[in-house]
């Protein structure tokens, strides 16, 4: 049963990313775990939003916590009027139909390598190719996300069109998180 589209208000302080190349461009924020709730999954989800009455469109990411976390870049902060460790006024809402995703170059590449592969992903939803590809960047090595990425063209060629076995939250595996904070 999938969860009706809901418009949610809530307050979050802006926080700033720990000694990150080019921390000062942007800024993070948590969503409260009620508010996280009241979205479809807890994997990668889209949303259209404002801050300080300010609309954008967003990924919010997984905290490994059971929430999200939204990345805010530096021209949203200046057209909000926020800077780091304000708090600021957010409204979000799941988008009707998630976006399809920019799929990254080195699984792109694969996948043209192998028509039966990409003929599966063709065939696939949009919040599959979503998981695949969060899949692939959660690699923290880049020897991982190799391999990943030829698993991924040998699943899809044996015709799986889900990945299998990964917690697309985070939650029990641990892969994915919210950036630490600077403060």
């Amino acid at each position: 049963m999938s969860k009706q589209s809901v418009s949610t208000e809530f307050s979050a302080k802006l926080l700033r990313p720990k000694s990150s190349e080019g921390a000062e461009n942007w800024a993070f924020v948590i969503l409260p775990g009620e508010v996280s709730a009241t979205l479809p999954r807890r994997g990668r989800t889209s949303v259209d939003g404002s801050i300080n009455g300010h609309e954008f469109r967003a990924l919010l990411e997984p905290d490994g916590k059971k929430s999200h976390w939204l990345k805010i870049d530096k021209d949203l902060m200046k057209s909000a009027g926020a800077v780091h460790g304000d708090i600021a006024e957010f409204e979000i809402e799941a988008v009707e139909q998630e976006p399809e995703p920019e799929v990254p170059a080195d699984l792109k590449q694969a996948l043209t390598a192998s028509p039966q592969s990409k003929a599966i992903w063709d065939a696939t939803t949009t919040i599959a190719r979503i998981d695949w590809i969060h899949w692939v960047e959660s690699a923290k090595q880049a020897k991982t996300r190799t391999k990943r990425i030829q698993d991924a063209c040998n699943m899809l060629a044996e015709g799986k069109k889900r990945v299998c076995c990964f917690d697309t939250s985070g939650f029990y595996s641990k892969a994915l998180s919210a950036p630490k904070t600077a403060e």
